[in-house]
């Protein structure tokens, strides 16, 4: 029997009605993920399946660390081959974990691949199978992105990039993709590292054509390159916080800060904290002045492994949940900015599942009429996009706020295989709510409910986010 058949997921009449015929054909925004905008300019065509599928991922990597392979065949010297026959020996090992369902539905949709379970055993045939597909125009990077019937996708870019690539995919009129950066400004707050900070520092000078010397100056830089990403469509900001940051602060205490920092001396904890509340407060004003969606992601531990941090560097596998408390700093964060009328849209996600709920709550606090779901509740996210934390999400959100006015799923990935996260999404979906249906806690009306399967698939995103979205 097929693994990933039609009604994978799908097990009562109901969800099978809602995903087939209200959430299977809805296009796609991707407003989140880190897709290389390079490989999207230059049509990128993948000479194989590891380096499609392969490269960068480092959920693959973490689980094939943990079945027993050698770094070599993660990010080492092994050949590409060596690579995917490690991956395909480590498949059967991943049942249970979200790697195994993404496995064949990627191998199902582009691929085409359904009568296979990847094995070591069966890893050249599968090889071979997918590397003639990939050798075709329609498995290039904006190939896979149509195939996909993705409408808009939102990069992850630093302030210091010059957007070229999002500039050439813009004028190819035979793509119709819009691809937009995502102001992601982490960097220019990340002053724990002094040596590094004011390396970057130089860096955005040189690209804002702005001599950074003092707090003022670094305010106009950023603003400047804003202003750049803004005229490139950039429409959304999103910032990486281990916890939230939202002490008191005077501008004179800011400065002096930076002028410390700036001089090449270290910051203790209670400047640092200082200086990053400063500049979430700054970049929430810039946000808000344009009519941005600013989102946060809120919790992750990153390079944890001091030695491989060393030998790999960062996103190679070694992050994980942490387990800071800052329901009062968001708070307080999000008041600060919402008292100045100056709290843009914003989407927030938790990586600690403890969180749904307080996240959930915290969103009702800040909603305020001008805009249905102004704010979010984000989907879940790295280790909470499986069926478990994404079903968590949902009825934390469903309770305690407006399911039906959700955003909905995003890949959060590197990988241009991974817009199967959205069907995955889309299948569960279907499947609560159609198990509500047939338990009579949820009005047996297809239309009524699969009108708001559409909404929560597309139509919630493309009515929030202010860019436009191609037909």
């Amino acid at each position: 029997m097929t693994f990933i058949h039609d009604d994978f997921l799908l097990d009562t009449e109901q969800a099978k009605a809602l995903y087939h015929d209200y959430a299977k054909d809805m296009p796609i925004i991707d407003y989140h993920c880190h897709l290389p905008p390079d490989q999207i300019g230059e049509n990128k065509q993948f000479k194989n399946l590891s380096e499609v599928w392969l490269a960068g991922d480092h959920y693959k990597w973490r689980a094939m660390r943990s079945n027993g392979v050698s770094e070599k065949y993660c990010t080492g010297d092994a050949s590409d081959w060596e690579k995917f026959q490690a991956w395909a020996e480590t498949v059967p090992n991943t049942l249970r974990n979200p790697l195994y369902h993404w496995t064949h539905l990627e191998l199902k949709k582009p691929f085409g691949i359904t009568d296979k379970l990847l094995s070591g055993e069966n890893a050249r045939e599968v090889w071979d199978q997918c590397n003639e597909l990939l050798a075709t125009p329609e498995f290039s990077a904006k190939g896979l992105i149509t195939q996909a019937n993705v409408k808009v996708i939102c990069t992850t870019d630093d302030p210091t990039h010059d957007l070229r690539h999002h500039q050439s995919i813009a004028a190819d009129s035979n793509f119709n993709t819009n691809v937009l950066p995502t102001w992601r400004p982490d960097k220019a707050m990340a002053a724990e590292d002094t040596k590094g900070y004011n390396t970057y520092l130089d860096r955005l000078g040189e690209v804002a054509d702005v001599q950074i010397s003092t707090y003022d100056d670094l305010m106009s830089a950023l603003q400047k390159r804003h202003d750049f990403f803004h005229e490139q469509g950039c429409r959304l900001s999103d910032h990486g916080l281990e916890t939230v940051h939202a002490e008191d602060y005077t501008d004179a205490e800011i400065k002096a800060i930076f002028a410390k920092v700036r001089g090449g001396k270290d910051l203790d904890q209670t400047e640092l904290n200082k200086f990053y509340s400063a500049m979430l407060v700054e970049f929430a004003r810039q946000d808000h002045e344009k009519g941005w969606v600013q989102q946060y992601h809120i919790g992750a531990i990153r390079n944890n492994n001091p030695r491989l941090f060393r030998d790999l560097g960062p996103d190679t596998g070694f992050d994980s949940i942490g387990d800071h408390n800052y329901a009062k700093p968001l708070s307080k964060f999000l008041g600060r900015l919402d008292n100045d009328d100056r709290l843009a849209k914003t989407i927030l996600y938790n990586l600690n599942p403890r969180d749904n709920e307080m996240i959930a709550t915290m969103i009702g606090n800040f909603q305020d009429g001008s805009a249905a779901g102004k704010m979010q509740f984000g989907s879940g996210w790295w280790f909470l996009d499986q069926l478990d934390g994404m079903k968590r999400q949902i009825e934390a959100l469903s309770q305690l706020g407006l399911l039906s006015r959700f955003v909905g799923m995003l890949t959060d990935s590197r990988s241009f295989l991974s817009y199967s996260r959205h069907e995955y999404f889309r299948r569960l979906l279907c499947r609560i709510l159609g198990h509500d249906m047939a338990a009579g806690t949820v009005p047996n009306d297809l239309k009524m409910v699969g009108s708001m399967i559409q909404d929560i698939s597309f139509n919630n995103a493309k009515d929030y986010f202010p860019f436009d979205v191609p037909k």
